[in-house]
């Protein structure tokens, strides 16, 4: 039993900050912070780094930037800061030599109640998959991804107009009370660990790809609504727009559903009082905010102010 533990945290974007920065706010101690390394981004392809350092570097934290987890360098001053827990949040897998090293452990959290939804998307899918409810949970890293012994989870609801931008926040504020009690608990030694149990149909998560982030219009009007809010803001639901000769990926920011029955083929467009209403399989979505190519994100009336569809232009089904 330990009153204060020497911490290193393992993180890169604004999620993995906020818990961070709870880690710091705490009674324990962080003695360093290991984040990517930094990155060219933007048309200048200026060096770019991640939200977590910029906030480690700005509180005085002592920031570690591996190219290699391996690399026997990068091990040798790792050990040097003689931590005794290492947490994870939002970070890529760690080789054994890495998460074995600490006496208390290492141990990540997740944002999803495992063992559903493990991989790299959780808070998308969730949105996605129309979920009621969604958490967070804290466990022991082991040899595989998502998998190790539960010490923690909380849960919390979803509301019908979810976004993953809005689960996100939910879950960032969530992730770091518990992060916080797991840190604790391991502390007094009385952290209870449970073994995840392989339910029948698991759910995955898996990374955001050009190909599982298109929008199939033949699906019904409220799965294609929640794909749009659940990959809002990041990265955004994309559709093919077939106008006359041309193909167009069109980004779609925000819809609703009209509840009205019609017999028209999925992916066909209704344009009428200044609203773009693209046919699903049981009825339609109101495009509220899209983007055309080389074009700024706009409503629907400020695009048909500029933009005009033809008489058979439509949606490709993905």
């Amino acid at each position: 039993m330990r009153d204060k533990l020497k911490i290193v945290f393992f993180g890169t974007p604004e999620f993995a900050t906020h818990i961070l920065d709870g880690i710091v706010q705490s009674h324990h101690q962080v003695v360093g912070v290991v984040t990517v390394a930094d990155k060219p981004a933007g048309r200048g392809r200026k060096l770019q780094e991640s939200h977590v350092k910029q906030y480690a570097v700005g509180t005085g934290l002592r920031v570690l930037q591996p190219t290699n987890l391996k690399d026997e360098n990068f091990i040798k001053e790792l050990s040097g800061l003689e931590a005794d827990l290492f947490v994870i949040v939002a970070f890529r897998m760690l080789p054994r030599v890495v998460w074995d090293m600490p006496e208390m452990g290492t141990f990540n959290l997740h944002a999803s109640l495992l063992p559903q939804y493990r991989g790299a998307a959780p808070i998308n899918w969730a949105v996605i998959n129309q979920e009621k409810k969604s958490g967070v949970t804290t466990f022991f890293i082991d040899e595989k991804i998502d998998t190790g012994a539960m010490i923690l989870q909380a849960e919390c609801a979803l509301e019908p107009m979810e976004t993953a931008g809005s689960l996100y926040t939910k879950l960032m504020h969530l992730g770091r009370t518990l992060t916080l009690e797991t840190i604790d608990l391991i502390a007094e030694g009385e952290a209870s660990l449970t073994k995840q149990t392989n339910y029948d149909e698991l759910k995955d998560a898996p990374k955001l790809t050009t190909e599982n982030t298109k929008i199939d219009f033949s699906k019904p009007a409220q799965q294609v609504d929640a794909v749009v809010r659940g990959l809002n803001p990041f990265p955004i639901a994309k559709a093919t727009l077939l106008d006359k000769n041309n193909i167009l990926q069109v980004k779609i920011f925000e819809t609703s559903i009209v509840n009205k029955p019609h017999n028209m083929i999925p992916g066909s467009i209704v344009v009428k009082n200044n609203e773009i209403m693209i046919a699903c399989s049981d009825s339609f979505v109101l495009l509220e905010k899209l983007q055309l190519p080389n074009k700024k994100a706009m409503d629907a009336k400020s695009l048909l102010n500029g933009y005009s569809f033809s008489s058979d232009a439509r949606f490709d089904l993905g």
